[in-house]
């Protein structure tokens, strides 16, 4: 077995895992381990945007109340104050690498998304934050000199001395590696391949939690899984994401007879918390013996649904359908994990020498029910904290 030392190791390369390496590389050396490419984590696929405090409307107080609301009650306040409280930060640390967030004329443009009570949801180019936000931390990872990577290798387990954290246990081209580490930073996402339907990339496979919990590590929340309301169901698709920002920019939901359901379960109907949300499709399929529902956006205009949902556009087209002259069939699937390894606002676990941050962890933020686009935000705050 090899043996090689580095000051810090981060395992995973989603935006939590790529900021605590921008963080951490002015103090020492920095290994960044991926079992795919630098790029291929769940952040890439994240369409609807980044919340955060920013506009004119809106406060941090405000953002604060609403991310307690759709936490049903359990979220950790101190998290959350954390995570909004820092957030605009983040986000213009962003701006100033380069990121490319939509505008209306000079200022950011925001949008509304379900559970928020203001327009506070920043996108880049119509529905592809994700990728953009991960353009501009690889970009800045890549330009410094004491991060390196190592992609293609698949952590086993952690190295553990009289209950510390020295580092890991990596697979690569066959052969074991022991990376020993100052400190090891988990970034390695959620778990949503255990569920046949599912919006996550085939690499969020639960290894950190899994790695955590051999090693001894608190986990906290683990019954908590977000299931996302509207994802396409049809022949031969992929099981591919139909933003919330569909819904916040007047998209409706429909059973399969053509009425609209969502006024009979929520008041807030389309802009109701996912949990509600998907819990009504949910009902909806069962009452109508279907295996989906509708999201309707033929009443937008069409130049409108084309330059906000590009990406959206284009990939349905691909499986005939038009959204912006059909209604789109989709039905929900498992999209986020509120549980994880426990973590307190500095991204301590409850392992000496072990840290945490992102989908990974359970800091507590989200609660039950994760608030639309609070993950993104999680992941930079939090990974800068880590």
């Amino acid at each position: 077995m090899e043996t090689e030392k580095t000051d810090f190791l981060i395992i995973g390369s989603g935006v939590a895992g790529l900021r605590a390496a921008v963080e951490l590389a002015p103090h020492g050396e920095v290994l960044v381990v991926t079992k795919d490419v630098l790029r291929e984590s769940s952040t890439e696929y994240a369409q609807g945007g980044v919340a955060v405090a920013m506009s004119d409307e809106d406060r941090v107080g405000i953002h604060f109340e609403d991310t307690l609301k759709a936490g049903d009650g359990l979220c950790r306040e101190e998290a959350v104050r954390v995570l909004v409280e820092e957030g605009a930060q983040r986000i213009l640390e962003l701006i100033e690498w380069g990121a490319e967030f939509d505008r209306a004329g000079t200022k950011l443009d925001f949008t509304l998304e379900a559970a928020h009570s203001r327009r506070r949801v920043l996108h880049a180019h119509g529905d592809s934050t994700g990728k953009e936000i991960e353009r501009v931390l690889i970009h800045k990872v890549v330009s410094l000199k004491s991060v390196r990577k190592f992609p293609f290798a698949m952590t086993v387990d952690l190295v553990m001395r009289d209950g510390l954290c020295c580092g890991a246990y990596i697979l690569k081209d066959g052969r074991m590696h022991r990376v020993l580490a100052r400190a090891t930073v988990l970034a390695t996402g959620g778990g949503g391949q255990i569920f046949s339907r599912t919006t996550n990339p085939p690499v969020t496979t639960s290894d950190g939690m899994a790695i955590a919990l051999r090693a001894g590590a608190v986990m906290e929340d683990m019954e908590f899984v977000q299931f996302h309301p509207t994802v396409l169901f049809a022949p031969a698709a992929p099981q591919f994401l139909l933003s919330e920002a569909m819904r916040g920019e007047g998209g409706v939901l429909r059973n399969i007879y053509g009425e609209p359901f969502m006024k009979n379960y929520h008041p807030d109907a389309e802009l109701a918390p996912r949990d509600v949300v998907s819990r009504a499709i949910i009902s909806e399929m069962v009452r109508t013996s279907s295996l989906y529902v509708y999201l309707d956006l033929t009443h937008l205009d069409a130049r409108f649904v084309k330059k906000r949902f590009p990406r959206i556009y284009r990939t349905c087209l691909q499986y005939d359908i038009d959204i912006t002259r059909d209604r789109i069939p989709v039905s929900p699937a498992a999209h986020y994990m509120m549980g994880g390894v426990k973590t307190d606002t500095m991204g301590r676990t409850s392992i000496t020498g072990l840290y945490a941050a992102g989908e990974v962890t359970c800091t507590g933020v989200h609660g039950a029910n994760r608030l639309a686009s609070n993950s993104l935000l999680e992941g930079l705050v939090f990974g800068a904290k880590a």
